[in-house]
């Protein structure tokens, strides 16, 4: 598992704004919620190599961040 802290987005803000302007990734509600069913998945390939990387409990914050952008905050 990597676990650089350089790899990691420490918040929330620092994480949106990567996502929405420099990845020009739209945090629209049904992209969101698509995300965190995907990174709920055990069976998906993406979460599984996300998991190896990153860890559980980074991919839990990322999902509490798609679920906040998902609701407009």
């Amino acid at each position: 598992m990597n676990t650089g802290s350089e790899n990691f987005f420490v918040s929330y803000e620092e994480w949106r704004d990567a996502m929405a302007n420099i990845c020009k990734i739209p945090l629209t509600p049904d992209y969101c919620a698509e995300r965190v069913r995907a990174l709920q998945d055990p069976e998906d390939s993406s979460t599984g190599q996300f998991l190896e990387l990153y860890g559980p409990a980074y991919r839990d914050r990322v999902i509490g961040w798609f679920e906040r952008a998902g609701s407009g905050n």
